[in-house]
């Protein structure tokens, strides 16, 4: 297992650190938010573990930036703040999982075991068929009938993310916050005109669609 640790505190990151390569783990170990993101984006890590209150960039923002540029492996955030709104916070950034200081290694052990397991399984889903369509995620391509369809990076991302909630609701708020962040000006008629755009090429002839509206609320993937 490879692993990115990005914490300030140096003599919890000495520690952490220590006894992770200790459990026979590879660890790269960072000091602040904006160093968490060049990493992670331009390196391979298994799971990246991240300090909520960092230097230049909270761990939460990371997280956040990541996930809007479709980043999908593990993420965990490590944090002093213990209330219930913090956590939620924490996981809408997209986070997988929540620790609170001070936490005893044997716990930070096994919670990254089980995100490793679950990064396993995840492999087996980088490759999607719904209906006549192949999603390949890994490659970043959506193909129909085995010819490739062309499309925008925020286009690929919305099929994506209603791709793996097929059949539920995603939310018009969810769409914004995974994609864009909701701090972006972008407005739900952005959001609509991409859906429109997506739903042409998509090609499914007149009067049929897989993106159904769920008016007031958001958008609903089916075969």
């Amino acid at each position: 297992m490879r692993v990115l640790l990005a914490e300030d505190d140096k003599r919890l990151g000495n520690l952490i650190k220590y006894m992770l390569e200790q459990n026979k783990i590879t660890v790269e170990w960072v000091v602040s938010g904006d160093m968490a993101y060049e990493y992670a984006v331009y390196d391979e890590y298994d799971i990246l573990i991240l300090d909520w209150m960092m230097p230049t960039e909270s761990g939460i923002s990371v997280c956040r930036r990541l996930r809007v540029a479709g980043y999908e492996k593990a993420i965990l955030i490590l944090t002093a703040r213990d209330a219930v709104e913090d956590r939620v916070a924490g996981l809408d950034a997209g986070a997988d999982d929540y620790l609170v200081k001070p936490f005893e290694f044997e716990e930070l052990l096994a919670r990254l075991r089980a995100l490793g397991r679950r990064t396993n399984q995840k492999i087996q889903q980088e490759i999607l068929r719904i209906g006549q369509f192949t999603l390949n995620r890994t490659a970043k391509v959506l193909s129909k009938n085995e010819q490739e369809i062309q499309l925008s990076p925020r286009e690929f991302q919305i099929f994506d993310l209603l791709a793996q909630n097929l059949g539920l609701v995603v939310p018009r708020d969810v769409i914004l916050d995974r994609i864009w962040g909701l701090e972006s000006e972008v407005s739900s008629n952005n959001i609509d005109s991409y859906v429109k755009l997506l739903r042409k090429k998509l090609d499914l002839g007149e009067d049929k669609t897989m993106i159904h509206t769920i008016r007031g609320v958001g958008y609903k993937l089916e075969v």
